[in-house]
């Protein structure tokens, strides 16, 4: 399930963020690619001193994972630490799929691939986040502060910026539920739930959707 989040970042939290950005400097993102992407990833990548990162990465992790939709949308166990990506000068990321299995602090499946949008889309020209999905492609060019968050399966790229500067940050997640249909469907019902609440209030029909996200949230779950 492909979804986008909006406003996981506001204007004032973006600003400041990149602000911590222009604290480190960029180098050659070729350095973090598998050996199968090296040859498609044409943009350059962020590092800062420890405590610049540390401020950025947790900064990230508390606008992100605080945001009720991201919760519902992945069940986050492990995550990957935050890279911030840029593109500019015709860079990009050509197909690829992400590594099943990536190394921070502790290993990580990932399951779930996430962006965040750090700039206007009238910032630059390009820069597409563009899913390929049985023969059909979809682009995302979405609002800074909005993030997307997609299967780690899906094959994808990002188009060349031919305009302008493309700034992104990006992380991994395992996810308690590991199967893409089985979270689609917890997140189903957690939509609906949440509508008969607004609409009704809690009622019967609440109480036994309830029961069966939790039920099925009880099966699907790996500890």
């Amino acid at each position: 399930m492909i979804q986008v989040i909006k406003n996981v970042l506001s204007a004032e939290q973006v600003s400041r963020l990149k602000h911590t950005i222009a604290q480190g400097e960029f180098y050659c993102g070729k350095q973090t690619a598998g050996w199968h992407a090296q040859g498609v990833k044409h943009n350059l990548q962020w590092q800062a001193a420890a405590e610049v990162n540390e401020q950025l990465q947790l900064n990230l992790l508390e606008q992100l994972t605080q945001h009720p939709q991201f919760s519902a949308l992945t069940y986050a166990k492990k995550m990957m630490p935050f890279i911030v990506s840029c593109s500019t000068d015709n860079g990009g990321y050509g197909n690829h799929i992400d590594d099943a299995l990536m190394h921070g602090e502790q290993m990580v499946r990932t399951d779930i691939s996430c962006t965040i949008f750090l700039n206007e889309p009238e910032d630059y020209e390009g820069g597409e986040l563009v899913m390929s999905l049985g023969g059909v492609e979809l682009p995302y060019k979405l609002s800074a502060g909005d993030a997307i968050v997609y299967p780690s399966t899906t094959l994808h790229r990002v188009n060349p910026v031919s305009q302008g500067q493309r700034l992104a940050a990006l992380t991994w997640i395992e996810s308690f539920v590991s199967g893409c249909e089985q979270r689609e469907m917890l997140y189903d019902l957690d939509c609906a739930r949440k509508a008969i609440m607004q609409q009704h209030g809690k009622n019967q029909e609440f109480d036994l959707i309830t029961k069966t996200h939790a039920n099925l949230l009880r099966r699907w779950s790996t500890t």
